[in-house]
């Protein structure tokens, strides 16, 4: 059991403190000084703040307090823990750059801002969630969800801020800033999954063939020693096949297509994405 102090929640704690810096500076920095709006609480405390006196940072306090209460029985007390840390972190963050040090814009376009400041959330983002926390709002969801599927956090934060962005509609007349924001919460999605599970350049690709023994040791030394061999049965009775998996780099694709048509001419390649990896080194 993690306590307060242990050495992994140490690291959750330096994930959360980078990550509310990260998300601090992506609202103040771009998204303030171009009236561009975020997802999650955030992004509802930044369209509260437009419309009223208080301060993005105790907006998001109030907001998130629902939604604690629902994390908290969902996801543990630990968890809860570390969101009402990270919530008050990002408030904290969010508070002092705009009022106490009136940190200046980084940059007054907003093409610009709705892409960098996209890429900040993300990365504030994504070290929340390795910090196994959130950030209030559509994380605390997101992490429900993911916990009980295989849907990833990045796709349903996506779809529950694009929602909270066209309510905005109703606030702001300015349509082409609310365009801009979805494309911001886009970019925060693919930084986020970016982080999460990797860019692979890899595909999957199941070899069939009845030339598997030569083709094995042409892999092996060629593509790498990682694969496996997969027996099966063939539409006719007794007829045996046999199909070779292995994980291979793009670049390195037609290098294998050679290969194939080299040693078996009647072999085929069935090639899919490998959308995310875990375990033996990536199968370096």
């Amino acid at each position: 059991m993690n306590t307060l102090f242990s050495d992994v929640e140490l690291k959750n704690y330096a994930f959360i403190v980078l990550g509310s810096l990260f998300l601090g500076l992506g609202v103040v920095g771009f998204f303030m000084p171009n009236g561009i709006l975020t997802g999650g609480t955030a992004g509802l405390s930044l369209l509260l703040h437009y419309v009223t006196s208080y301060t993005v940072g105790s907006l998001m306090v109030a907001v998130n307090i629902p939604l604690l209460i629902i994390g908290g029985k969902y996801l543990g007390k630990m968890f809860a823990l570390r969101t009402v840390i990270t919530i008050l972190l990002i408030s904290l963050c969010i508070d002092f750059l705009a009022e106490v040090i009136q940190l200046q814009a980084f940059v007054l376009d907003t093409i610009l801002a709705a892409l960098f400041g996209g890429i900040f959330i993300g990365i504030g983002l994504a070290l929340v969630i390795k910090g196994n926390s959130s950030a209030g709002g559509s994380t605390i969801v997101a992490r429900i969800v993911a916990s009980k599927t295989e849907i990833k956090p990045g796709q349903v934060i996506l779809i529950i801020d694009s929602l909270i962005i066209l309510s905005s509609l109703f606030v702001f007349d300015d349509t082409a800033k609310v365009l801009w924001s979805i494309v911001s919460i886009y970019v925060t999605t693919k930084v986020i999954d970016m982080m999460l599970t990797g860019s692979l350049n890899k595909k999957v690709v199941y070899l069939v063939t009845n030339k598997t023994e030569i083709l094995k040791m042409e892999i092996r030394e060629h593509l790498g020693p990682h694969g496996t061999i997969l027996n099966g049965d063939g539409l006719f009775e007794g007829e045996n096949k046999k199909m070779i998996l292995i994980v291979v780099e793009v670049t390195k694709l037609q290098y294998l297509r050679e290969l194939v048509r080299k040693n078996d001419p009647d072999g085929f390649l069935i090639i899919s994405e490998a959308s995310e990896m875990l375990g033996r080194d990536m199968m370096k």
